[in-house]
């Protein structure tokens, strides 16, 4: 488990169903995502995805709890996704974060992003790191520059536009 003073990210638990499928069923949510609200299958998939990158690499997304509330209000993390998109992106840990609507513009997703950027460093030792992001999705572009991405490429995935980005080893 990773403490900030407003959040505690740990790893995702089978208990974290419902919670991931309100956030990830809400149209807001998912508008830059995907664009689709996700079915309570297709959530339990996204856990099980998460759940699965741990079990094999040893690290995935983390659950974002907020410490006042005691709820799940978003996950952020790396993982690897191999999303097809070739070899300047696939093999490399991809960051993400992705938080509730009524927990957006708080923060707290650079304040993840940045803790689960340190405990990574920390465990597997500085490496390049990418995450793709929508090029009309301001607000995330604002996140991943505060971590240290910057954009190295487009791509299509899942047939709309992509800026791929890069956080560099050292």
């Amino acid at each position: 488990m990773i403490e900030t003073e407003r959040l505690l990210l740990r790893r995702p638990s089978r208990g974290d169903l419902d919670a991931i499928h309100r956030m990830r069923s809400d149209p807001a949510v998912v508008r830059f995502i995907g664009g689709k609200p996700l079915s309570r299958e297709e959530a339990w998939q996204r856990l099980t995805r998460s759940a699965g990158n741990w079990a094999l690499l040893g690290y995935g997304f983390f659950a974002v709890i907020e410490r006042a509330s005691g709820r799940l209000v978003g996950e952020a993390g790396l993982m690897q996704a191999h999303r097809g998109l070739g070899t300047s992106f696939d093999p490399f840990p991809e960051a993400g974060w992705v938080l509730s609507r009524d927990m957006q513009g708080r923060g707290y997703a650079t304040e993840a992003g940045l803790v689960a950027h340190d405990w990574f460093e920390r465990s597997f030792g500085h490496q390049r790191t990418v995450c793709i992001i929508a090029p009309e999705n301001a607000a995330s572009l604002r996140v991943a520059a505060k971590l240290g991405y910057t954009p190295f490429g487009s791509a299509c995935y899942h047939d709309s536009p992509v800026t791929m980005l890069e956080r560099r080893a050292g």
